[in-house]
């Protein structure tokens, strides 16, 4: 096991978790939602879009395009690993009224999470969250005056675009199949159009610090994506890899051992192995493993705990637990639809019914529950 670096976060170690931060006697959360399950409209509406979803699941969304060509926040033609920005990236696949990237067609990148509002909406939500959690430590890597950074996997950029903003002598690029980032962003940040999981275009030590984040189910081999970055290095660069388990978890026995979440793991789990895409990534500490095997040296990591709901005592971990279940709740959705209609089989009204359940479980004060993320980082040697 890769040796622990403390934060200032709460932390757990994989072999013996810490204790959470102390629950309060009284539940400070906002008002729940109502209710868990569709009113008849909505089942009505639900099954008009079945109807329409049924076969195929994915239809091309017409999108007027003729300005979107040349936005230069997404790079001009000499940058490197860009694909141009063609109408046919543009017209997002649909599953149920949500929208999905179309970089390369369904048949060569299999992304299971949406890339529309609602869902870069908890991107977002979820980004403060950790700045909050990590008290706005963007990196635990030990880094010095870094001037060429790259961030797989940007998401809405929020990320790439704070990095920018603390280090301004630095060219940080962002890459991400969809080009859903924005416009305005600081004039060291660019984003581009690329697919991480094939070989990449970088040249050879590139990059001073090559970032990963919130990339579980992603990719087919990790330890071939982490031997690209290791190629795109300068020596003695950085990797660094932050991401969550499909777990919510307890340690003061709150949480009941046949709660739903222990079959929303599975869920993953078993979507993941069908893909050949797992969700396990900090499970067990593989990423770790993945490092050392793709040549980093000197791989550190550390696991830290994000609330659901605000029954922490710690004003700080109560503000992240209510960021958390507002993301979780908004999320839900976004996060299970495609792995469990499309890769597991399940009909859309069953996804329904067992996503209510997942959102009841978030909303029940009487369970003092978690989430894990982890964050490994290890060195390029010095050759």
């Amino acid at each position: 096991m890769a040796e622990s670096t403390p934060t200032t976060a709460p932390q757990l170690s994989a072999s013996s978790p810490a204790s959470p931060p102390p629950a309060t006697s009284v539940e400070t959360a906002p008002a729940p939602v109502t209710p868990a399950s569709p009113t008849t409209a909505e089942q009505s509406a639900a099954e008009s879009q079945i109807a329409v979803d049924t076969n195929p699941i994915y239809h091309p969304q017409q999108l007027d395009t003729d300005d979107d060509d040349n936005d230069s926040a997404l790079g001009d033609e000499n940058a490197l690993s860009t694909a141009s920005i063609s109408s046919s990236i543009l017209q997002y696949r649909k599953l149920h009224g949500r929208t999905y990237q179309n970089f390369g067609g369904a048949d060569k990148v299999e992304y299971w999470a949406p890339n529309d509002d609602a869902q870069n909406d908890q991107l977002d939500i979820n980004h403060h969250l950790l700045n909050l959690a990590l008290d706005n430590k963007l990196f635990f890597a030990p880094l010095s005056k870094p001037t060429r950074v790259l961030d797989v996997g940007t998401g809405t950029g929020m990320w790439a675009i704070d990095f920018a903003d603390e280090f301004p002598d630095c060219e940080v690029t962002g890459i991400d199949l969809s080009p859903i980032q924005p416009t305005w962003v600081p004039p060291n940040c660019k984003f581009e159009l690329d697919d991480a999981s094939q070989p990449w275009t970088f040249p050879d030590n590139h990059f001073d610090y090559i970032h990963f984040r919130y990339m579980i189910g992603c990719f087919k081999d990790w330890p071939a994506v982490y031997r690209e970055a290791y190629r795109c290095l300068k020596p003695g660069g950085w990797i660094e890899h932050m991401d969550c388990t499909a777990d919510v978890l307890s340690d003061d026995g709150s949480l009941p051992k046949d709660t739903v979440f222990v079959e929303w793991k599975k869920v993953f789990k078993e979507a993941g192995d069908k893909m050949g895409q797992t969700f396990e990534v900090v499970d067990n500490d593989n990423y770790v493993g993945w490092l050392k095997e793709a040549g980093f040296k000197d791989v550190k990591n550390t696991l830290i705990k994000t609330p659901v709901g605000s029954w922490p005592a710690d004003p700080k971990w109560k503000e992240v637990g209510q960021f958390n279940k507002h993301m979780l709740e908004g999320g839900i959705e976004g996060l299970g639809l495609y792995i469990i209609t499309n890769v597991l089989g399940w009909k859309y009204e069953e996804m329904q019914v067992f996503i209510a359940k997942v959102r009841a479980g978030l909303r029940n004060k009487n369970w003092h529950s978690y989430c894990v993320w982890g964050a490994a980082w290890g060195q390029k040697p010095y050759e």
